[in-house]
């Protein structure tokens, strides 16, 4: 059987460095940072003050505000990523067979806000019976995105949610790629969101030491592959990256932002929560994306790498890319666009393939700001071109996304430039 060819034919994104993928890429391209004092609790008694929130944006513009009340703020952000990714597809909806259009959309988490509110409600009012809210269930389950997405377009395609930590919007996109070239579907919605900004979040992070507490300078906690980082930066938001087949995007003469030409999965079998020292899952992750794409190290011209801000992390994920790539690590651009967005969960996946997608397209790396001293670990070569502080135009013929997620989970995407 042959393997259709996939392209990504509209993108949507709201980010703590913006409210559109436009929006957002021009932050990252100027290097800002999302980070700020958490606006949407009282953390005073809390480790860590500060995340990357998404900032400005006006719901109403999208979603009708009573039915925004029915949706989780996870939910919220996820159709607003897919309204925005919908539109930029220039897809005719009158004409469209929707009956071969799906959404995948992932999700770390869930809806933890609307059950952290729920439990406290009940808590407050035990005495009068356990009264709860009838959107409770429907608000926080993590398959309802992608549920209210289609939904609210009307699709009628394969239609479910992947959940695998921070890996998990990587792996709805390769469920995607792979529904669509083995004749599925003719285009999915596809992406990530996530929002954990709330008590239960940051305080469940906090307790494993996982979150920066760098409060006296927020905008610059996060610091990938830099000797003073201590930890990641929580964000929110969400991605949108709408996937296609080629002849059916080009019999409606749709815009090709890029092809995706192949994924890779894998798990560390190491730990629940820390990645392995050696970088073997992340290496195994990469080298299946690269088969499966029909492509060698020296094809790679940049990896957006998963990058989180943790001293092991870090340092794992460059030994496995110095691992595999052998001399072509050092002719490659490297960088974390987690230094700008922070740590997006289930998102980030979706919001990193869109900062590869549009590498691509316009030949230039995103930086990893906020580096200001090396590590001293002899395992952080660089040598490796790690875009510190500054984007860098170059040829970018294909690129790698990677995400890594608690239990082990790994991700990897690949997207180059589409030529006929």
């Amino acid at each position: 059987m042959e393997l259709k060819r996939v392209v990504v034919t509209g993108i949507g994104a709201v980010t703590p460095i913006g409210n559109t993928s436009e929006e957002t890429w021009q932050n990252m391209i100027a290097g800002k940072s999302g980070a700020a004092p958490i606006t949407q609790f009282d953390t005073t008694l809390f480790k860590t003050h500060f995340a990357c929130e998404v900032k400005g944006l006006n719901l109403n513009d999208y979603i009708d505000r009573k039915e925004a009340r029915k949706l989780d703020r996870y939910t919220q952000l996820a159709v607003v990523s897919a309204i925005q990714g919908v539109k930029d597809s220039g897809i005719d909806l009158e004409k469209a067979n929707k009956e071969r259009i799906g959404v995948i959309y992932g999700v770390g988490i869930g809806g933890i806000k609307t059950f952290q509110e729920e439990v406290d409600y009940y808590a407050k009012h035990e005495d009068a019976g356990p009264k709860f809210n009838p959107f409770f269930i429907p608000k926080m389950i993590a398959d309802i995105a992608s549920g209210q997405i289609s939904i609210r377009f009307g699709f009628n395609g394969p239609n479910f949610t992947t959940t695998s930590a921070c890996a998990s919007s990587t792996n709805a996109l390769a469920a995607a790629f792979n529904l669509i070239r083995l004749g599925k579907a003719d285009m999915i919605v596809s992406g990530g969101a996530e929002s954990a900004i709330c008590e239960c979040g940051v305080g469940g992070f906090n307790a494993m030491h996982a979150l920066s507490t760098r409060n006296d300078d927020p905008e610059r906690a996060s610091r990938p592959f830099s000797a003073s980082r201590d930890g990641f930066v929580m964000g929110e938001g969400a991605g949108c990256i709408i996937l296609e087949e080629l002849e059916h995007a080009k019999a409606r003469g749709a815009k090709i932002y890029a092809e995706m030409a192949g994924e890779g999965e894998s798990a560390d079998a190491y730990h629940i929560t820390a990645s392995h020292p050696d970088g073997l899952g992340a290496k195994l992750v990469m080298k299946a994306a690269l088969d499966d794409a029909g492509l060698r190290p020296e094809d790679i011209d940049y990896i957006n790498v998963h990058g989180t801000s943790t001293p092991v992390g870090d340092v794992s994920e460059a030994k496995a890319i110095k691992n595999l790539f052998g001399e072509a690590a050092y002719k490659l651009n490297i960088s974390s666009t987690k230094s700008m967005t922070g740590h997006l969960l289930g998102a980030a996946g979706a919001v990193e393939a869109m900062a590869c997608i549009l590498a691509v397209k316009n030949d230039i790396v995103p930086p990893t700001i906020n580096h200001s001293e090396d590590d001293k670990d002899p395992e952080l070569d660089y040598n490796m071109n790690f875009t510190f502080n500054k984007a860098q135009k170059r040829e970018v013929r294909a690129a790698l996304s990677n995400t890594f997620g608690f239990g082990g989970h790994n991700a990897c995407v690949v997207f180059k430039k589409y030529a006929e």
